[in-house]
């Protein structure tokens, strides 16, 4: 035994032995991290294809799809692997699914969550609004259905001079659509140019909006950030001066109508209704 650890005390003591077991070491650790990157790049999966343009809001068939192979590494997390879960689903109402493309968990949608019409999404008391819009006022088509927005309004007091300032504030973008009333962001085929912004406001400030846009008063789409979309709060007017402004421009439309139990609206003026209150109060005193 002493022999033995005195040949392993000398065989360890020459430097040219160390040398060379180092070098082997190092060499089969390299050979084993190179054939594992060689391996792990040429692990193949298998994920689902598109075998045509899709175009938006269109229920995906058998027809349209096939099962293609890649690379492990191009796959991505959201990636969609077996077509089962692709079809019968509906392709996204904001884009279509190019030809020869994947499918990915944010192109496809159930028929539950797919929006029927702009209109679905307004809210009890609200209405929409149409707004004229182009490609240099969307910020070169940057505003995309989902964000949230503030307007801005730019015109001139009674002495002429500059107002600007913001209006209303944490407004949904239900839509953005071309002058053919297509959805501009459908189709990544041809470009689209932006002319109709679709909104919901509150009933009021929808009769505000609506007044300012008749007076002439410049209306200035302001976009906002993912933050400020995500933690939007109530739409809002932002300015009692502001709407006071529009307000000394216009009129009241004195009257109140009224549906009577028989279905038919029965209209007065203000003044009318007044006398009528003031003689009904008349009357209980009366009594």
């Amino acid at each position: 035994m002493g022999n033995i650890g005195t040949m392993i005390k000398r065989f360890l003591s020459n430097k040219n032995t160390v040398t060379l077991i180092a070098i082997i070491v190092c060499t089969v650790v390299l050979y084993g991290f190179y054939n594992w990157r060689v391996k792990s790049a040429v692990t193949t999966t298998y994920v689902c294809q598109a075998t045509q343009t899709i175009p938006a809001r269109t229920q995906i068939t058998n027809e349209m799809v096939t099962t293609t192979k890649i690379l492990s590494s191009q796959k991505a997390d959201n990636m969609i692997q077996t077509c089962d879960k692709v079809v019968g689903q509906y392709a996204s109402y904001a884009t279509e699914i190019p030809e020869n493309s994947f499918f990915y968990e944010t192109s496809v949608m159930d028929a539950s969550e797919m929006p029927n019409s702009s209109f679905d999404d307004i809210p009890d008391g609200h209405t929409l609004y149409n707004m004229s819009v182009s490609f240099e006022s969307t910020y070169a088509n940057s505003i995309f259905p989902g964000d949230y927005i503030d307007l801005f309004v730019r015109t001139e007091d009674e002495m002429g001079l500059l107002v600007y300032g913001k209006f209303i504030q944490s407004i949904k973008v239900l839509a953005v659509k071309d002058d053919q009333g297509q959805n501009v962001f459908e189709t990544t085929i041809e470009k689209r140019i932006p002319k109709q912004l679709l909104f919901a406001v509150p009933d009021d400030l929808y009769l505000l909006l609506k007044k300012a846009e008749l007076l002439g008063i410049q209306i200035v789409i302001v976009p906002r950030n993912k933050n400020y979309t995500a933690e939007a709060g109530e739409t809002l007017k932002s300015s009692a001066w502001l709407e006071q402004l529009i307000i000394d421009q216009t009129a009241d439309i004195p009257d109140e109508c009224v549906t009577n139990s028989t279905g038919i609206a029965d209209c007065q003026l203000a003044d009318d209704i007044d006398d009528d209150n003031n003689d009904d109060d008349q009357s209980n005193m009366n009594e």
